[in-house]
């Protein structure tokens, strides 16, 4: 009875023992609470994804707090979480609060692009490329095998299973970047959900060598950069690049190509619309529409035709703010601009 009454007072004595020391440790080495730091973990989503190239939504909230990242440094959170953080850190958001999403920059559907032969390996996209890379005759398209379908950890991306190609649900869709960074031919890409108009297409070659392989394919025919009337489109590589600052939305380039190549979203295209009680008839907005879309003679209300792009310019100039653009209702007729004007007479 004593040898285990005296066991228990040992035992006892060294837990309180213990205890202090862990206490007295605890306290020395105590790492300070940082209340801006868990304000900032506490914004973000938790997916710990680690798109933002930090080892999850801890790491990233520690590197925005000692202020080694920006506080948009989260791609899932979006611009509403970098706005949240912005002030929490005290600074303004870098972010633009344009919403990007993965787009898939490929028409080469089964419909459009050719086979170059049966592929009956390993349904991965970077095994498949290995083979003659992949079995698409274009060598930009999509393979279509769900890479990066199984990288999303979003459950946003999909293979068409009738097209053989990637389509993405923008609804679902957090640009956290890994099926970019999965592709072994590139085809995702982060770009702005509201987009005008866009390139459809990577492949590099010129004419026949293009369209031998997909029937969407960019040729290189520069018709798009003749269309563009705001210099807003310039060719590298036979592909065109559109300087987003430039660009109107006019879509344009869209209309000019002649393979589909270049997309417009016609669905949501705008038109410019007067309001006649309030128009001066001063012709600034004449003056500044590149398509003939406008007519009207001086000190008389002006008319918007067909023939109206969408591109705004009329609207910015009007002084007395009567141009307003809406939703079209009708497709753009080409052929519903402005009568040239009649050649002066000579003088006798």
């Amino acid at each position: 009875m004593n040898n285990i009454l005296y066991a228990a007072l040992v035992l006892g004595g060294m837990g309180l023992v213990f205890g202090l020391l862990l206490t007295f440790v605890s306290k020395v080495f105590a790492v300070p609470a940082n209340p801006q730091r868990d304000a900032v973990r506490e914004v973000l989503p938790g997916a710990n994804c680690g798109a933002c190239g930090f080892p999850g939504c801890d790491g990233c909230a520690d590197a925005i707090a000692a202020g080694k990242a920006p506080v948009n440094a989260c791609p899932v959170g979006g611009a509403a979480a970098g706005a949240q953080i912005a002030k929490i850190m005290g600074v303004e958001s870098a972010d633009d609060g344009v919403k990007k999403v993965a787009t898939v920059i490929c028409q080469g559907t089964n419909e459009n692009c050719k086979t170059k032969f049966d592929y009956h390996g390993i349904q991965d996209c970077v095994a498949a490329s290995l083979v003659s890379d992949g079995n698409r005759s274009c060598k930009y398209a999509c393979l279509g095998l769900g890479t990066c379908v199984r990288t999303c950890p979003f459950d946003a991306i999909h293979i068409d299973e009738e097209k053989k190609i990637a389509v993405v649900d923008p609804e679902k869709c957090q640009s956290c970047g890994k099926c970019i960074a999965a592709c072994p031919k590139h085809v995702l890409e982060l770009h702005p959900v509201e987009r005008p108009v866009q390139l459809m297409c990577r492949a590099q070659e010129f004419g026949k060598a293009v369209t031998d392989n997909c029937k969407k394919g960019c040729i290189g025919c520069r018709r798009c950069e003749k269309a563009c009337k705001f210099g807003a489109i310039t060719m590298v590589n036979n592909l065109p690049v559109i300087d987003t600052e430039k660009c109107r939305g006019c879509m344009m380039c869209a209309e000019a190509c002649p393979t589909g190549a270049m997309t417009g979203d016609f669905e949501n295209r705008t038109k410019a619309e007067i309001n006649k009680d309030n128009c001066i008839g001063c012709g600034l907005c004449k003056r500044q529409c590149q398509f003939d879309a406008i007519v009207g003679e001086v000190r008389k209300p002006h008319e918007i035709l067909d023939a109206c792009t969408g591109c705004g310019a009329c609207a910015e100039k009007c002084p007395k703010k009567t141009i307003t653009m809406v939703k079209r209702v009708n497709p753009r007729d080409p052929k519903a601009v402005a009568p040239a004007p009649a050649p002066a007479e000579d003088k006798q």
